[in-house]
């Protein structure tokens, strides 16, 4: 017979992992837990949401609309967002085990933004990608869950899935693009600490921008 007291605990909701947390330190390009594909999410306990909690934490304070797990050293599969649509439409969430569904033919649409990433901090570079996607998966709780996105959320839902294939937007770019970012990122390394944002951003010095 299961435990009353336990099938009494109230649900966690979105809201609630979106509160509070710690912050935890951002991985960075050169290791090697980003260039790696993700195993799926098969446990959605206490443990879990309390990292999903963490994450969120960690998203704010580095102002980020996105967050996937590599990013803070974990290699399972999935992210959270919060994160705007083409008509400036707020839309936070996780998604666990995601799958992205892009248009094609007539329906695809490509557009060239800068993009950037919170584990190369500073510096960002065009990129062309589709202006709608649909993202399928499991939320927090272990319930499916699909994201339709348009505008920056289309963007956000791409980049976050990538990272959970061991994909940096970085490795889309040209040779001659990816040069540039790298030389972007190192101009403004000495605002990022390597915990950052555990330690926050340091203050911009133009005789450094210069």
């Amino acid at each position: 017979m299961p435990d009353e007291t336990e099938a009494a605990l109230p649900e966690v909701t979105l809201p609630d992992l979106m509160r509070g947390g710690r912050l935890l330190r951002i991985t960075r390009w050169s290791e090697d837990v980003l260039h790696q594909p993700t195993q799926p999410v098969t446990e959605f306990d206490a443990a879990f949401h309390e990292l999903l909690r963490d994450m969120f934490a960690t998203m704010r304070a580095a102002e980020g609309v996105g967050l996937a797990s590599t990013q803070v050293g974990d290699q399972r599969s999935f992210f959270v967002f919060r994160c705007p649509d083409a008509d400036q439409r707020v839309v936070a969430g996780v998604v666990c085990n995601p799958v992205v569904e892009l248009p094609s033919g007539r329906d695809r649409h490509l557009v060239s933004d800068d993009e950037g990433c919170l584990s190369l901090p500073g510096a960002f570079a065009p990129l062309a990608r589709p202006d709608h996607a649909v993202c399928r998966g499991l939320d927090h709780l272990g319930r499916p869950i699909e994201i339709e996105g348009t505008g920056l959320l289309a963007r956000c839902l791409q980049h976050e899935t990538d990272h959970l294939a061991g994909t940096v937007f970085g490795d889309r770019l040209s040779g001659r693009a990816r040069k540039k970012l790298y030389a972007d990122h190192e101009q403004h390394s000495y605002r990022y600490p390597a915990d950052w944002p555990v330690m926050p951003k340091g203050e911009f010095d133009p005789a450094l921008e210069a």
